[in-house]
């Protein structure tokens, strides 16, 4: 899938992350991948995110799922929107719409959000903290941008919805199958469905905050690092006053701290692996059984392509020479060589034919079953 005179480049320099743009479908033949009745039946799942928004006048109420099947029968007149997250979770088909826009780093990439909305049905005006796609499906959606938001923006008292109290639209499009409207963070709007049936895909990035990264870097330090490492003075000298912490004494002390929070290679592996951890971490994709290596071995030489799992996170930082280290969900490998030749392809595509070299390398064949084994990565079957 493929969106046709799109050009990345512009669209990076003039709009990402400064300002909304409509691209009217730029598909050579739209498919809506998902069926309404699919995004229903995943919403009965235990293990899917999901929630149903229904709007009475000006009152908004939320519930969570998984949701019994006749809920949804028994939805009356009133505007209701069905939200589904990662979808591409549990859909092939879902999954390929984030191709398109991977000119975006695998690590910024979240996860596609599927809504399913009656006539006049939404989420309400609101902001997002993140970069989104949306792109319709079926029917139709009317969309309205205001300007820029901040948390000292004033929302409506509501315990789990953050709408806007005020929204005052710039633009207005009515989105039909195949069109595409980029937000970026922070821009006000709200989409309204125009007529039944109406289906979105939110392609949605992460973005994580200053303090977000300062409290998973330090939590991650204090769990590392050796108690019994305590300040030490062995050339401390009488002072004047003993009342006074000396400049030697706080350069002392800075320097413990420093030490451990400015060094690049440990931030590099712990960023990695705390990015790349799954977005649900109960999620258990591993196989029931562990790979056997002579098995792993004869199905590699054969040709057998590797699928990586749609709910894994990959990405990988350069090393020396042609050494990678490669993340994926949280995990990290050091690879060099053939291995990180594979680390660098998995990483680029969601399935890699196997070669004979693949076979043939012992640092490949334990990197794979390691990935194997995590439900990272899986043989495809005959």
């Amino acid at each position: 899938m493929q969106i046709h005179n799109f050009d990345i480049d512009l669209f990076l320099r003039e709009y990402w992350q400064k300002k909304p743009l409509l691209i009217r479908n730029p598909w050579t033949a739209w498919s809506n991948p998902l069926e309404p009745d699919e995004l229903a039946g995943l919403a009965c799942e235990e293990d899917v995110e999901s929630r149903l928004i229904e709007r009475t006048g000006d009152n908004w109420t939320l519930d969570h799922g998984p949701f019994a099947p006749e809920r949804f029968g028994a939805l009356g007149g009133q505007p209701w929107t069905l939200l589904v997250q990662a979808v591409d979770h549990h859909a092939p088909d879902v999954a390929a719409l984030i191709h398109p826009f991977r000119f975006v780093p695998n690590w910024r990439i979240d996860d596609v959000m599927v809504s399913y909305a009656s006539d006049r049905g939404g989420v309400g005006p609101h902001f997002d903290q993140y970069d989104v796609f949306l792109l319709q499906g079926l029917g139709k959606r009317r969309w309205r941008v205001g300007g820029l938001c901040d948390e000292a923006s004033i929302l409506l008292p509501h315990d789990e919805l953050r709408l806007l109290a005020t929204f005052e639209a710039k633009d207005e499009w009515v989105l039909e199958p195949g069109d595409i409207l980029y937000v970026p963070p922070g821009y006000a709007h709200d989409g309204v469905a125009v007529g039944d049936g109406c289906m979105t895909y939110s392609i949605g990035f992460r973005a994580p905050s200053q303090s977000e990264l300062i409290e998973g870097w330090c939590d991650h330090l204090v769990d590392t690092i050796q108690r019994d490492d305590r300040y030490a003075d062995p050339d401390l000298q009488a002072q004047d006053n003993p009342g006074e912490i000396s400049a030697d004494a706080l350069a002392r002390l800075r320097g413990m701290m420093t030490q451990k929070l400015l060094d690049p290679q440990g931030f590099a592996r712990w960023f990695g692996e705390f990015n790349s951890s799954r977005k649900y971490a109960d999620a258990d994709w591993r196989p029931e059984e562990p790979v056997q290596p002579d098995e792993l071995r004869a199905r590699l030489a054969s040709g057998v392509a590797l699928l990586r799992n749609p709910a894994s996170r990959f990405s990988f930082i350069r090393g020396t020479g042609d050494a990678v280290l490669l993340f994926a969900d949280g995990q990290s490998f050091d690879c060099s060589g053939e291995a990180a030749a594979f680390a660098r392809q998995i990483c680029a595509q969601d399935h890699v034919l196997a070669s004979p070299a693949l076979a043939d390398s012992p640092p490949c064949l334990t990197l794979i079953a390691a990935l194997i084994d995590q439900g990272s990565i899986a043989v495809e079957e005959d």
